[in-house]
């Protein structure tokens, strides 16, 4: 499925796995990377200018694709790196058969609830999605990092330096 199906939070959240039978566990595995200890001089955001659902995947493609240019640039210990937000709302998927002669076999929408196949976290304007520390020269390479991993978002997105 695409992205832009569930990109929009128009819905209420289904958030209770207890009532669920069975959900999908959430790819994306590290919200922190880096060295946490340290104190990092300056402050690289990326901030959302929509509201809307950023699945799993997409925070864990965003992650390995910053990830990716940091430790490149810095190593693997000298910056830090964290997806803010956490997936909550689990997406439901109604399947559809898409063969010759479906009609037959398949109710179409009636009572089209769908079964749980991802997660995904409700994003507000103005909310960070991901914030990285760097020394004081690596703002330019902490941009570039970030704009990479806003290429794997559903949502329009800048970049904030503190």
């Amino acid at each position: 499925m695409k992205a832009k199906n569930f990109k929009k939070t128009d819905s209420m959240p289904y958030t209770r796995k207890a009532f669920m039978g069975g959900v999908p566990q959430s790819r994306i595995t590290k919200f922190t990377m880096g060295d946490t200890s340290k104190d990092f001089e300056s402050r690289v955001e990326l901030v959302s200018t929509e509201k809307a659902h950023v699945s799993h995947n997409a925070l864990e493609a965003a992650r390995i694709a910053a990830v990716r240019v940091l430790e490149t640039a810095f190593g693997r210990e000298d910056f830090l790196l964290k997806v803010v937000p956490y997936p909550h709302d689990v997406i439901r998927h109604h399947k559809r058969v898409s063969v010759a002669q479906a009609d037959r076999y398949q109710e179409g929408m009636k009572r089209a609830y769908g079964k749980p196949f991802g997660v995904a976290a409700r994003v507000e304007p103005g909310q960070a999605l991901i914030t990285v520390g760097v020394p004081v020269g690596g703002i330019e390479t902490a941009k570039e990092a970030l704009k990479r991993a806003s290429a794997k978002f559903p949502v329009t997105c800048k970049i904030v330096a503190n």
